[in-house]
């Protein structure tokens, strides 16, 4: 199942670090497969509020996601950002193709008490 690294990022101000940054994560999550599928492009909220920036990485699994994250490469630059840019960073497992959410569905009625 593919995963996903999903960033909320907060008070982004422009510095050289968080250039250099950008220009360096590439090549962190590339040996795992990743690839971005959002950087900081404009979105648009429908319900609730979401200040800030989003950024979507996809990797073939989530033992990818996870090693990219733990990886030296990557550990070395991630303070460029957290220094300058607060945040919210969550790694999160895909649907297998073919999902039918009419199956949770089921296991949520299954699991709720008799009326």
């Amino acid at each position: 199942m593919p995963a996903y690294a999903i960033a909320h990022l907060q008070d982004a101000a422009p510095h050289p670090e968080i250039a250099e940054y950008i220009e360096r994560i590439p090549a962190t999550f590339e040996p795992y497969g990743g690839s971005f599928l959002v950087h900081v492009t404009p979105h648009e909220v429908k319900e609730g509020s979401w200040p800030g920036a989003v950024v979507v990485i996809g990797f073939p699994g989530i033992q990818e996601a996870r090693a990219w994250w733990d990886s030296p490469a990557y550990q070395e630059i991630a303070p460029l950002r957290s220094r300058h840019i607060k945040g919210d960073i969550i790694l999160v497992e895909g649907v297998s193709e073919g999902y039918d959410p009419a199956a949770s569905a089921r296991a949520l009625r299954d699991a709720l008490p008799p009326a």
